[in-house]
Order: C-alpha cells, then structure tokens, then sequence
C-alpha cells in the first residue's frame, strides 16, 4: 500500500469577506485522521510551499497544514483589496480551522503568519494551543517597513523561471545562506507563467493597504497584538535572526517579561527570516512541537 502520507496533499475551503466568496488553498502532510494539527502560515509575498521541508519534517507526529493567505499562491484573490490585511486572513484561518474538524491546532507563523497567530492566539476560546513566531512581535522597526515598502507590489515579469527563482532570492536573501536548490525549492511555487512570461502568484494589491496604513493605525495595531500575546495562555517561542532588522532583541525581551509563558531563540547568521530549511533550525521547531508537546499532552 501507498503511503499517502509521506507525500503533500492540496485542498482549498471556501471563505467569506464582505466583497463575496473566496478560496483558500492549502498543503497537507501526514496523516489526514490524526488529531494532532499544526498550521504553518507564511509571510506577507511567500506562499504555504515555503514549509515544505519543515512540514515533512513533523508530518510523522502532526497533521501539517501550510494554507496560502488570500492573494497568494494557488489562493483566491479578493475582489476589493482593501481586505487585505489581518482581520480577514483570522477569519479565514478561524474557517480552515473549521474545515480540519480539530479544536485546537498549534501554530507556526513566519512574518505576517506571526501576526494573524497572535491576533487569533488572543481571542477568547482560541482553537491555537502552542505558537512558535518566526522573527515577528508586536513591534516592527521601521526600516524594516521602509524595506518591504520598496518591493511589495511591483508587477515584475521575467523572460524566464530562473530568472524569477533569482529575482526572489534576492529580495529574501536575508533567509540566510541558502543553496541554489534551495532558492529553486522555496522560490519556484511563488512564480507563474502567463502569456510566455513568468510572474509572481500573489496579488500587487496587496500592497495597497500596506501602504496606505496611518503611524496612528500602527500604533493601535500594536498596542492590540501586545494585548493579543499578553491573553494568549499556551507556550509561545519567539524565533529570531540574530541580524533580523524588522524584529529587534529588545522587542524580544519585551515579549518573554509580558507573556505569559514565553521564551525566546537566536539563529545567528540569519535575518528576517529564518527559513527553517536546515537540520538545526527544523530541530528548534520539533523540540517545542514535538518533545514539550508531548510531555504535556
């Protein structure tokens, strides 16, 4: 017999926004009947592919779940952009979470999958029980913003796979030393051909609410996801690259004091963020998954 669970499996489950119906579509590891639920969510251009490695990794104690958010990868774009930000993608996870037919679910969140882990992670009766945050907190540094200002959204074609492979990777190459597999392995499923042309899956728009968001709507934003990881009662372990620039040490030290039951890791020679791809990052996550998971189950 064929063992199905070695290998990823794609669904998708229809959602809500206030401009009509979508589809989030999402890779799944392991074992389909088993209880156990981990949900890895990418940053804000990257796709659920990103986990690959990592999900095939735990896939022999979890069920792994990697959606791709609203207006990236094999996902639905939404009619009106203006849903592009954290309300709605909680609110998807929250009917993903429905479709697994699990009440809780441990979390992995790299960058913007951070951000929507501690908005849900807050809410009365959250389904999230653990949360492992990649190189993400409350507080963003501003250069970090300015940054990814500067890509976010741009329409770019290439005349060829490679050369949108190497456009990625260069503008994630704080990810670390990556290999030239690698680059191909995580970069690839971001890219599509049209008309001869090879493009990024995600939608430009979603550039438009980032950009358009006020300091004083940052602020409030912040204040809310320190309130979020303040309530949220499971373990928490804050992941960051030692030359992150969106996610500082101080910020770090501020969620361990103001959590409930937070600590904290560095993985040196990597900045934002950390693309668990290697044997001892993937370690990092299986000892707060897997091990203490297990302890306390």
């Amino acid at each position: 017999m064929t063992d199905t669970t070695a290998t990823p499996r794609q669904h998708d489950v229809q959602c809500l926004s206030p401009s009509g119906l979508h589809r989030i579509a999402y890779t799944e590891w392991g074992d389909p009947t088993n209880p156990r639920v981990l949900v890895c969510v990418h940053g804000l251009t990257r796709s659920g592919r990103d986990f690959d490695r990592f999900a095939a990794a735990m896939a022999d104690n979890y069920r792994v779940v990697c959606p791709d958010v609203a207006g990236r990868g094999l996902s639905s774009w939404l009619a009106d952009p203006r849903g592009y930000g954290v309300a709605q993608y909680v609110a998807d996870m929250v009917t993903l979470i429905a479709r697994l037919n699990v009440e809780q679910v441990d979390w992995f969140g790299t960058s913007m999958g951070g951000l929507i882990g501690m908005a849900l992670g807050g809410l009365p009766g959250t389904p999230i029980r653990r949360m492992l945050l990649n190189d993400i907190g409350p507080h963003i540094e501003p250069a970090s913003l300015e940054r990814i200002g500067q890509y976010v959204g741009r329409d770019e074609r290439f005349a060829t796979l490679q050369d949108g492979v190497d456009n990625a990777a260069l503008l994630a190459a704080s990810f670390g030393p990556l290999s030239a597999e690698e680059w191909r392995e995580i970069n690839t499923p971001l890219l599509q051909e049209v008309e001869g042309q090879w493009r990024y899956r995600y939608d430009p728009r979603i550039a438009e609410p980032f950009k358009a968001i006020t300091p004083e709507q940052n602020e409030e934003g912040e204040k809310f996801l320190w309130r979020s990881l303040a309530a949220f009662q499971g373990p928490v372990l804050v992941v960051r690259g030692a030359l992150s620039d969106l996610l500082s040490r101080e910020t770090v030290a501020k969620m361990v004091e103001t959590g409930r039951d937070v600590s904290g890791v560095e993985i040196p020679n990597v900045g934002h963020a950390p693309a668990f791809l290697a044997d001892d990052q993937i370690a990092i996550g299986r000892r707060f998954f897997d091990v203490k998971a297990s302890a306390g189950s």
